[in-house]
């Protein structure tokens, strides 16, 4: 059951596309403190809350202080108390089991037991908010509620399952090439190259280098004749120049956000001076989508929306006042001792993303203008709904790839994310497969990390274990940050132990793709916690390095460095799946208990539940090229079939019923 509470002036957000009549009375569960702005709830110890989306430590949130802010936040430390999303749902699971969505565009702190272990407390920065109260009988319940709620998760073309390869770096179309042909040389599974802001021509927006790229369009049609699909970059902020069409005309027709005196607000990104769609005008956002026409006539069939939340390296009058001011330190005596020193660095530190100057644009939305920081969390959302709603215009019988770095709930109808500007760390293997959890919650499942690390220098073995994480995920893609070490799989010294891991993904593809949509399809998880299939097992509560996917597996990747192998708990009887480097299957039935894995670095472990099956295709160098009709099944049971859906990846031609069809070892 969902009850709707509405406090003061609400911003429509979207983000929930049904109306509800907002109820009055006290609210359920927690305690309302209108004059402090809060939500309060008294936390029994063995409460969990789980939810948030994208965030820093583990899927149960209790222990930490978040804070609801789309932020340019590149350090995925646990100290850190937001990233690049605003995911404003939770679920609290002890003696009561209920949900909360904090329908709110503007920043939120969500203190989980941080300022008192035991207090879970929600503020918002003005009062002017929705508030969504799920009851239901477990977890799982109140996150399909949810997810009923806010619409339908966006659907990915079936050729987004395969494995991508991207690097800030690939400068031209023979530095593409070369990443392809080594791939195909190699035998090692590619299905796209993700270009970065190296293809456009000085940073612009729907824009291509002609020096590096002679003719795009012949290009893109020269990788796909290989089944490559280029995936290009689009950054939020559009580059001030006269004569740039794009921005021209978005002068011409007031499609930029304004400062207060009603001038186009102009701050920095990666081509310096820079100014920002008002994707909150509907007119703005439906002209700002029609740009990826240019693209799209060029063959280019997915994109990924980068930079979205917004990042701003500057606002052009704060770097006036800080070179000023720098200007007058050096004009004395030059000593800079440590206050002064200090003093410098902040002031060099104060220019990017600094909270001021999201209070100095504004957005205009149905005649009346909003200063930005009350909306702030909106800007990603809508600038890949923009992209969303024109592919709908654009191409209406065909999906197109589309996934964001920033974003908040509504934004999961029109893509997917990925999950931001991470380390090679081994730390952030095992936030990855966190994360995933409670991304999924949130309505975000087509999703996954950059395989290996996008910042500081990876090791074999980290892209090896991270890429048997990565097998399992919507979101395939190894993505690094330029002057970083080159970590495509062919540069390291066991290439064939990265082929088969790899060429697993594509074994799987029959079943990935078949969770993934009904994930989507029913409104529920692709992975999820082993505490809400096991309530009643203590263990599993406090388990968060392993996780179901679908009904019928259990992945525990291996995420430390050096590791032979890993302690592993079931909570039932399984059989485990062991995919070696000759490319075949062994299996094993463990008991419930604990049991120490040995794993080698070019194995993938993982378990299938007893009573269930799941299908397997031959492989191939593409998607292209698997079989999704001819399949073998693997079983845990004389009787286990698997409910198999299969369509034409194409199309939006979901709810067919020939898409689904009963497989069992003796159907195959």
């Amino acid at each position: 059951m969902i009850k709707k509470f509405s406090f003061g002036k609400v911003f429509r957000t979207e983000s929930v596309p049904v109306s509800l009549e907002a109820q009055s009375g006290p609210m359920p569960f927690v305690a309302v403190d209108e004059q402090e702005m809060s939500f309060t709830y008294r936390m029994d110890p063995q409460v969990v809350v789980y939810g948030l989306g994208e965030n820093v430590r583990g899927i149960n949130k209790r222990g930490w202080i978040y804070e609801s802010k789309c932020s340019d936040e590149p350090r995925h430390l646990e100290d850190r108390r937001s990233l690049y999303a605003a995911h404003n749902f939770l679920v609290v699971d002890g003696k009561e089991t209920f949900g909360l969505f904090i329908d709110y565009p503007g920043i939120l702190t969500f203190d989980v037991g941080y300022t008192d272990i035991n207090v879970l407390k929600i503020t918002a920065s003005d009062w002017n908010l929705d508030v969504y109260v799920i009851d239901g009988d477990s977890p799982r319940d109140v996150i399909r509620q949810f997810r009923r709620l806010i619409g339908r998760s966006y659907i990915a073309p079936l050729w987004a399952f395969g494995n991508g390869q991207s690097r800030w770096g690939y400068i031209n179309a023979e530095d593409v090439r070369e990443v392809v042909r080594r791939h195909r040389e190699g035998g090692i599974p590619l299905d796209m190259v993700y270009l970065d802001i190296d293809y456009m021509e000085r940073f612009k927006d729907f824009t291509v280098n002609t020096e590096r790229y002679p003719d795009f369009a012949g290009f893109v049609k020269e990788m796909k004749e290989q089944h490559i699909r280029i995936i290009p970059i689009i950054d939020a902020a559009v580059k001030e120049e006269k004569g740039y069409p794009v921005y021209d005309e978005g002068i011409e027709k007031g499609y930029f956000c304004t400062d207060e005196s009603g001038k186009p607000f102009v701050g920095a990104v990666w081509p310096g001076r820079s100014l920002f769609t008002d994707m909150l005008n509907k007119e703005a956002r439906d002209w700002f989508g029609n740009q990826y026409k240019f693209l799209l006539d060029q063959g280019i069939e997915g994109f990924w929306n980068d930079m979205n939340e917004p990042s701003i390296f500057y606002a052009e009058d704060r770097l006036a006042d800080v070179l000023e001011e720098i200007a007058e330190m050096r004009n004395g005596d030059g000593n800079l001792d440590l206050d002064a020193f200090s003093h410098f660095t902040n002031l060099v530190g104060s220019l990017s993303a600094n909270a001021d100057d999201y209070k100095k644009f504004y957005h205009c939305v149905d005649g009346e203008r909003i200063r930005h920081d009350k909306v702030h969390n909106l800007y990603g959302y809508n600038m890949t709904r923009a992209a969303g709603e024109a592919f709908e215009r654009l191409v209406p019988d065909k999906r197109i790839l589309m996934f964001s770095r920033a974003s908040c709930v509504g934004m999961h109808r029109y893509g997917g994310i990925w999950q931001g500007d991470n380390k090679s760390y081994w730390a952030h293997l095992l936030m990855n497969l966190k994360m995933t959890a409670s991304l999924n919650m949130c309505g975000f499942i087509y999703t996954g990390a950059d395989l290996g690390g996008f910042g500081s220098d990876t090791t074999e073995d980290l892209v090896m274990r991270w890429y048997a994480l990565g097998v399992f995920l919507p979101l395939m893609r190894n993505h690094s940050e330029m002057g970083t070490r080159l970590q495509e799989v062919y540069r390291f010294t066991d290439i064939e132990g990265f082929k088969n891991i790899i060429g697993l993904r594509y074994r799987l593809l029959p079943y990935i793709y078949s969770e993934y949509m009904k994930a989507v399809l029913r409104d529920d998880l692709m992975f999820r916690p082993l505490a809400f299939d096991h309530p009643d097992d203590a263990r599993c509560k406090t388990i968060e390095d392993q996780l179901y996917l679908g009904d019928e597996l259990m992945i525990a990747p291996v995420y430390e460095q050096n590791a032979k192998g890993r302690y592993v708990y079931l909570p039932e009887r399984m059989k485990m799946l062991r995919y070696s480097r000759d490319g075949v299957f062994s299996e094993k039935i463990l008991e419930k208990g604990d049991h120490y894995v040995e794993v080698e670095l070019s194995d993938v472990v993982f378990f299938l539940r007893e009573g269930h099956a799941i299908p397997l295709a031959s492989g191939g160098q593409c998607v292209d090229e698997v079989d999704f009709d001819k399949l073998t099944i693997l079983t845990f049971g004389d009787d286990a079939v698997y409910e198999y859906y299969h369509d034409d990846g194409v199309s939006r031609n979901y709810e067919d019923p020939a898409n689904w069809r009963a497989l069992s070892a003796c159907k195959e």
